[in-house]
């Protein structure tokens, strides 16, 4: 791998960074402490700082000294998730429900190795835009961002990010064009029946019966109602009801989530959903009420971006390393929501065979710390374009 030397000069600093973020998560809009150590290292380097855009989301401005050029932004995601960490080792989480179980930590490390490398030598044309968003694990904090105007006061040429993909090997990057990451919708079903004694079921409508029913009856939509060649995942993760041996509710409260790539589809999930769920219920005398939030939309990549994200991951890692195969993942990514304003990529950064096997979101899941200088590597690959140092 060619990663810099002036980054591998202060891989001590990027480690000891990643693991004070770790020991102290902080989950969406809460990014407080995170984003003050952001802002101020930032400042160190020597760059215009910005804070509390999209509430707590910090922005870095850098021109570089070969005159004029694009002007480029790069995107970290910086919050933590609500979840208990399950890891023993010195720089678990301090915080108990909070837990760095995606990698963030990383990826707003190896954006800050990025902008101390390129404040330090600037060999590159126009401007870079440090990204640092808070709220991506559900929360939208990348349409936050955009709503409060990122790319007014920041007007982006490009747009990137990238995130850590346990399941391909250390060294190897994969890109895409076109849709890699998921639409993310959540949806929210309550079945009313009415409620009578367990030994006598006639005496009420049974809505854990017609929540049974609808469940397996909204499988349908994927298996039969939507097209093969195209993508949906529908599932129901929540079934709320009753609260006795002997009673047959009134009430069954179920959520779950839905994942597409094409709008088309999007759209017709959505309807069917609510169709059949209502004539579902209905058929046993019940009513059911659905609620379906559009979340995140797809995360598409443009096909010239994603070029020029190939090359820059090419020379860091190698041609043979970089990977544009592979399929696009049914997980959603709120940097979708930036991607729909300019043309960009978003690229997976191997970071298998480290400490931790887990994937993402596993409660034993830990960053790889040997993808710091690699992923801060390629950030200045990106920007400096064929200025990159062999």
């Amino acid at each position: 791998m060619q990663t810099k030397a002036e980054i591998r000069a202060f891989e001590q600093d990027l480690i000891a960074w990643r693991r004070d973020f770790h020991r102290h998560p902080e989950l969406g809009f809460e990014e407080f402490r995170t984003s003050g150590l952001v802002a101020e290292r930032l400042r160190s380097f020597g760059l215009e700082v910005h804070t509390g855009i999209g509430r707590t989301g910090v922005v870095g401005v850098l021109d570089g000294s070969l005159g004029p050029g694009p002007t480029i932004g790069l995107r970290a995601d910086m919050d933590a998730l609500p979840m208990q960490e399950e890891n023993d080792f010195e720089h678990r989480s301090t915080i108990p429900g909070r837990f760095h179980g995606c990698g963030h930590d990383g990826h707003t490390t190896m954006l800050l190795g990025a902008a101390r490398y390129l404040a330090a030598t600037r060999r590159f044309r126009g401007r870079v835009v440090f990204i640092f968003q808070p709220a991506e694990e559900g929360l939208a904090g990348g349409r936050a961002m955009v709503e409060d105007g990122l790319f007014e006061r920041f007007p982006c040429d490009q747009i990137y990010a990238a995130h850590n993909w346990p399941e391909e090997a250390l060294g190897t990057v994969v890109v895409r064009s076109g849709a890699i990451m998921a639409a993310s919708d959540f949806l929210d079903i309550e079945i009313e029946g009415m409620g009578a004694h367990a030994a006598m079921p006639h005496r009420g409508i049974d809505p854990v019966l017609v929540a049974a029913h609808v469940v397996t009856a909204l499988q349908s939509l994927v298996s039969r109602q939507t097209n093969p060649q195209d993508a949906a995942v529908l599932s129901i993760t929540k079934i709320e009801a009753g609260s006795a041996y002997n009673v047959i509710p009134r009430l069954v409260k179920m959520a779950g989530t839905c994942r597409t790539f094409d709008p088309g589809v999007r759209d017709r999930m959505e309807a069917g959903i609510s169709r059949v769920a209502e004539g579902v219920a209905q058929a046993f005398g019940a009513q059911a009420r659905v609620r379906y939030l559009r979340n995140y939309p797809a995360t598409v990549n443009s096909e010239r971006e994603t070029e020029i994200a190939r090359r820059a991951a090419a020379r860091v890692v190698g041609e043979s390393n970089v990977f544009s195969d592979r399929k696009p993942s049914m997980g959603g990514e709120d940097f979708a929501f930036m991607l729909e304003r300019r043309p960009g990529s978003y690229v997976w950064l191997g970071q298998g065979g480290g400490p931790s096997a887990c994937n993402v979101h596993h409660p034993r899941y830990d960053f790889n710390d040997a993808l710091l200088t690699l992923g801060a590597s390629f950030w200045a690959s990106l920007i400096e374009g064929g200025q990159f140092e062999k």
